[in-house]
């Protein structure tokens, strides 16, 4: 999808003739401090500005009076420019950046750049959707949950805000239990909105806020209110799905077809649920309805944000990644002290495909876990055709005739409607298919989402049959296919050899007419029991979907001094709730549950298992507990053998590669070890600052414009921002970085060694520092380039305490000549 789907509208002055443009979103920014930032100074209001990762009070006269004059300021300012009617203002926004979001013509939007006051003026530009077993595989359930009271503690009175499609509230993963009900939480000031259709509130103590944003959509003409619904009812599944991972309920069973595949719990059962609706199912979002939605967050007093959405390109009128208002609004939420998570985007297995760019925000990619179900045809020659199919088996010991779709067409005239894909029961023959196991083709229709393996199902069971095949004949490339949940036996043979395998035992077991007819079916076989999943060893690796770095900084993709993504968690086929009235998945069109893929699922692991982490360190800043999250992680999987990340093969097939920081960042969540670090890496608002003035090609004009601070840094470069990561994309002869580290446990002594690929001498210095609690110390860590290869070479830094903690960091570099 483009950015923001219209090209710039550009004033032609044609043989005297003005072509007017269309009317566009624009989000603008004025000068003069927004809230968070407020130091004082204008006659009358005093400061609001807050200390970095301070939670800011939203309540106090100063705030609200002070707020009320931007808003009033953002209304003169359109006013004195434009005709009443001429424009309409979608959102001030005040907390986090100082500006509006505005609906008026390219004329007036160069109106705008022009008047005294204004600091920018872009063209809005859309977002998308980044599309349970996991707390087990992870460990929570014995590692971590006890350190918080148990599950029914785990996250207690810590919100978690989502920015996505919405919250079905109806579902039982929401639900308020009256045995153990839920107090208030004095910190948040949320609203509940209420409920059109049902003149009820969204609010039940689970859920705490829900609130929906679609101005922008409204105006560009994107929403449509029957199936988006004008309220924070979930109209796609997804928003409800991403809640559900980071704070569903414990122990709710999953059901569907009549059978239960386990018990879904959220990451931090305990934990408030904040909604801020701000993407619909058929177009995503808009960026000014999203910044909106994070505005409120913060300001209602979330602890952590959880994002499954990213742009769908890079902005086009932005020069560097870092800097624009989704960004920038972000940077403030990390200032007030709101930890973020946010899916790195689903472009992968292709280098520079991240949609989440920025230091302060905790990139999330996905993995795959150790959980796999397969099933298998069995053919009356003996084969055994290995499949996917989450679904009961055919009788046992008992075996069933086959049949084609193509062989059971009630008329000829109904090939029209590509009848081997089985979507409709009313093209095929009932008396031919009853009892019998029906074969299907699986057509292009199925990667487009026209057709599915649930209508398969209901074609199926409608005529009677006992189970279905549904066989792939050429893949295209790019396919992932899914075990989807089915009532009656049936398979996915996603193996084209394995189809080619069925389609020649089934042309010699049926004989034909001269016509093509068939005279018999005799070919026959029965499908396995696949509903049992196979726990594998070689969990986890990362998803083939999940977008790979390096970061790049800048939109001609100059490479970022900067390792993203941060973090890997799970991320493929997540089983969590789903919206009834949710049609973003075919497969499970009105279904309570879905089992997913998709690095939106990897976000909402990482805001719950945050949320676990704020509650039992409540001082901690959000860069602490991105920190935690990222030194503890593994880089190695069950079998304890180094991680792998799925790759395209040169047919296109998949293939297993070896993985790099640049699949999975510092590698994969470890959340018992997180809770107790032993060190961290902390950085606050200056330090971001810091990093975007020494960032090349940043002007420092566009750096004041968003963030109202001068750049007098003395990082000296991007790459000595305290991240628990080091990357330099650009590494000529010697250079030396510096990290700081702050003891978070008792007094420890901690022996410091780094490895690099031989390319890259790496040398830390001190060798080992003895910190206090609390204490904080520099070491320093220089890399020289021995040869130039021309590709990134990888090692890592690893502290070894006397207490039994380690904390390592990855080292990414690439030597150049000059």
């Amino acid at each position: 999808m483009k950015a923001s789907g219209l090209g710039w509208a550009v004033l032609l002055v044609l043989l005297g003739l003005v072509v007017k443009g269309k009317a566009e979103i624009y989000i603008v920014t004025v000068e003069g401090e927004p809230i968070i930032s407020y130091k004082g100074g204008e006659n009358g209001f005093e400061a609001t500005a807050v200390e970095s990762d301070e939670k800011l009070d939203t309540t106090s006269e100063l705030v609200t009076s002070y707020a009320s004059h931007l808003e009033k300021k953002h209304d003169m300012l359109l006013g004195m420019l434009f005709e009443h009617g001429s424009y309409k203002k979608l959102y001030s926004y005040k907390h986090l950046i100082n500006g509006f979001s505005v609906h008026l013509s390219p004329q007036q939007a160069e109106t705008l750049k022009r008047a005294p006051g204004v600091k920018s003026v872009e063209r809005d530009w859309k977002v998308r959707k980044l599309t349970t077993h996991t707390p087990q595989f992870l460990g929570l359930p014995t590692g971590v949950w006890p350190a918080g009271g148990g599950f029914d503690r785990a996250g207690e009175d810590i919100v978690i805000g989502f920015v996505d499609s919405g919250i079905y509230p109806h579902h039982p993963s929401f639900a308020a239990h009256h045995d153990d009900p839920y107090g208030p939480v004095p910190k948040y000031r949320g609203k509940c909105e209420i409920d059109p259709d049902t003149k009820r509130d969204f609010c039940n103590g689970k859920i705490i806020g829900a609130q929906y944003f679609a101005e922008a959509a409204k105006a560009a003409g994107a929403f449509n209110p029957t199936i988006d619904f004008a309220s924070p009812m979930d109209g796609d599944g997804h928003g409800s799905h991403t809640a559900a991972i980071a704070a569903g309920n414990n122990g709710i069973p999953v059901r569907l077809h009549g059978h239960e595949f386990g018990k879904a719990s959220g990451m931090a059962p305990r934990a408030r649920i904040a909604v801020y609706k701000a993407i619909y199912r058929l177009f995503g979002g808009f960026v000014a309805d999203v910044v909106a939605a994070i505005d409120q967050a913060v300001h209602d007093g979330v602890d952590i944000l959880s994002l499954s959405v990213g742009p769908n390109s890079p902005p086009t009128n932005t020069k560097t990644t870092f800097l624009n208002p989704f960004d920038a609004t972000l940077l403030a939420a990390v200032k007030a002290g709101v930890f973020v998570a946010q899916a790195a985007g689903n472009g992968g297995p292709f280098p520079k495909t991240l949609v989440s760019y920025s230091p302060w925000i905790a990139s999330v990619a996905a993995a795959i876990d150790d959980r796999r179900y397969k099933n298998h045809l069995n053919l009356g020659n003996g084969k055994a055709l290995a499949g996917l199919g989450l679904s009961p088996s055919t009788h046992p010991n008992q075996t069933y005739t086959m049949v084609a779709a193509n062989d059971v067409l009630l008329d000829s005239s109904a090939t029209k409607f590509s009848p081997s894909d089985c979507q409709r029961p009313e093209v095929l023959n009932k008396k031919l298919v009853e009892g019998n196991i029906l074969l299907c083709g699986y057509s292009f229709n199925f990667v487009v989402g026209t057709a599915s393996i649930k209508k398969v199902s209901e074609t199926a069971k409608a005529l009677g049959a006992v189970g279905f095949v549904l066989a792939v004949e050429n893949v295209s490339p790019g396919t992932k296919f899914d075990p989807v949940p089915v009532g009656i036996p049936g398979i996915l043979i996603t193996d084209v050899s394995k189809t080619m395998d069925l389609i020649d035992y089934y042309n010699v077991s049926t004989p034909r007419d001269w016509t093509g007819r068939v005279k018999s079916f005799k070919a026959i076989g029965s499908i396995g029991d696949g509903l049992m999943p196979i726990l594998h060893k070689s969990a986890p690796e990362v998803a083939l979907f999940s977008a790979r770095g390096p970061n790049i900084r800048d939109f001609s993709f100059q490479d970022a001094d900067l390792l993203k993504p941060d973090i890997l968690a799970p991320g493929s086929l997540i089983w969590a709730a789903w919206s009834p009235n949710g049609t973003d998945e075919p497969n499970f069109v009105g279904e309570g549950f879905a089992l997913i893929s998709g690095t939106s699922m990897a976000a909402p692991h990482i805001a719950g298992i945050a949320a676990l982490l704020k509650q039992k360190h409540p001082q901690w800043s959000p860069a602490a507990i991105k920190s935690a999250l990222m030194t503890t992680s593994t880089k190695l999987d069950r079998a304890g053998r180094p991680l792998q990340a799925q790759q395209y093969s040169e047919t296109e097939a998949m293939k297993l590669v070896p993985a790099t920081p640049f699949d999975y960042g510092s590698g994969h969540v470890n959340p018992r070890a997180a809770l107790d670090p032993g060190l961290i890496f902390d950085a606050g608002y200056e330090d971001y600052v810091g990093f975007l003035c020494t960032t090349p090609g940043i002007d420092i004009h566009e750096i004041k414009k968003y963030t109202n601070s001068p750049c007098n840094s003395t990082i000296g470069r991007p790459s000595n921002l305290n991240t628990p990561s080091i990357t330099i994309s650009h590494l000529v002869g010697t250079q030396t970085v510096t990290r700081t580290v702050t003891n978070v446990a008792e007094e420890e002594t901690y022996v410091i060694t780094a490895r690099m690929h031989p390319s890259v001498a790496i040398e830390t210095r001190p060798s080992a520092m003895t910190l206090r609690p609390g204490a904080s110390r520099k070491f320093s860590v220089t890399l020289t380039a021995r040869s130039v290869t021309g590709s990134y070479c990888f090692g890592e830094i690893t502290m070894k305490g006397s207490r039994g903690h380690k904390v390592t960091i990855p080292v990414v570099a690439m030597g150049h000549w000059r």
